[in-house]
């Protein structure tokens, strides 16, 4: 973030303290249930950090002592993609949420958490995101290679490709964009992190060879026809990765092997 949006976004009378109402649930299958917190006020403070000062002081504005809320972080700089919940209503990385940006969208000194609804919430803001890897596995989201010798040099790419492909590479496997989708959830729908990475790959010259292992697996009750074209995705996207163009020409690719396939056999 720049300096100049930090400025533009700077609190005219900052308060003195930050209210963080969460959600917290005991377990899976458990009650949820909400407790508030209060923060000291710090400019450019960001969600984990307020975390992390409830967390030495697990005190609700009540003055109730609780156990300290649970949620998942590592890189803390918006890569790795574990630490998404739901912040004032919208899906979002806590570590690139600032306190200062929310506190002036909402108007008020609080600042709802959730965790993501479309995963089995494990604990707290924590849930549990298997299936998303799950769905990679089911479009053969990699490239096979035989590296127990010298392979030489790898296909040329042509730049164009490479862009596109670098683009759908950025992907963090956060869960944003299935979480915003309103097909998502129930196994009904594969959501477009999946769809977008077996494009990633499809579009490799390598991976192009067993591209229809890739396509099969969108084609199934729960494949790439059931998306609604909301395009919720490409708007919580904290990558902006172009979602809605790589379910598009995946979707024009499996249309094209379903018709013309059969002169490849």
């Amino acid at each position: 973030m720049t300096t100049a949006h930090m400025e533009k976004k700077r609190l005219d009378n900052p308060p003195k303290s930050v209210k963080f109402k969460i959600q917290r649930r005991e377990k899976e299958g458990a009650a949820a249930t909400w407790e508030t917190f209060e923060v000291r006020y710090r400019r450019n403070l960001n969600v984990i950090s307020a975390l992390m000062d409830i967390r030495k002081n697990p005190v609700t504005i009540d003055g109730k002592e609780t156990t300290p809320p649970v949620w998942d972080m590592s890189c803390l700089e918006q890569v790795c993609g574990i630490c998404t919940m739901v912040i004032d209503g919208r899906v979002r990385q806590s570590c690139s949420a600032l306190v200062d940006d929310l506190l002036i969208d909402s108007g008020s000194d609080t600042v709802t958490l959730a965790p993501m609804s479309k995963f089995p919430n494990v604990r707290d803001l924590k849930v549990d995101r298997t299936k998303m890897f799950d769905h990679l596995k089911q479009v053969n989201a990699w490239i096979e290679l035989d590296g127990t010798y010298n392979l030489g040099p790898g296909p040329h790419i042509p730049n164009e490709t490479a862009q596109d492909r670098y683009a759908l590479s950025r992907c963090m496997t956060c869960g944003c964009c299935l979480e915003a989708c309103p097909q998502y959830g129930d196994d009904n729908y594969i959501g477009p992190q999946a769809i977008a990475q077996a494009r990633l790959f499809n579009m490799h010259p390598v991976g192009k060879l067993t591209a229809d292992e890739r396509l099969n697996g969108l084609m199934g009750d729960d494949g790439i026809t059931n998306c609604g074209n909301a395009q919720n995705c490409i708007q919580v996207c904290p990558m902006s990765l172009p979602l809605t163009k790589a379910i598009y020409e995946t979707n024009r690719e499996i249309t094209v092997d379903a018709l013309f396939g059969w002169l490849k056999k």
